[in-house]
């Protein structure tokens, strides 16, 4: 069974710097920290993919060059 829970993960000062800038009619710097935010999520996954490929490439043809092939 799964729940969804709702949930607000910006500390005090981060929203209430929000709250203030969008209701004064500047959404941008909402935006950009909502995308820094993506951003900061992201990049683990990113990394961990990019070691991924590179560990089954090396592992899969036996540490050889990638341009090198098996006669």
């Amino acid at each position: 069974m799964a729940a969804v829970v709702e949930t607000s993960a910006q500390c005090a000062m981060c929203r209430s710097t929000l709250e203030n800038n969008f209701s004064n009619g500047e959404p941008g710097i909402a935006a950009g920290i909502n995308t820094g935010i993506l951003y900061l999520l992201v990049l683990p996954y990113l990394a961990a993919v990019v070691i991924g490929v590179f560990w089954h490439k090396f592992t899969k043809h036996g540490g050889k060059e990638f341009g090198e092939r098996a006669a």
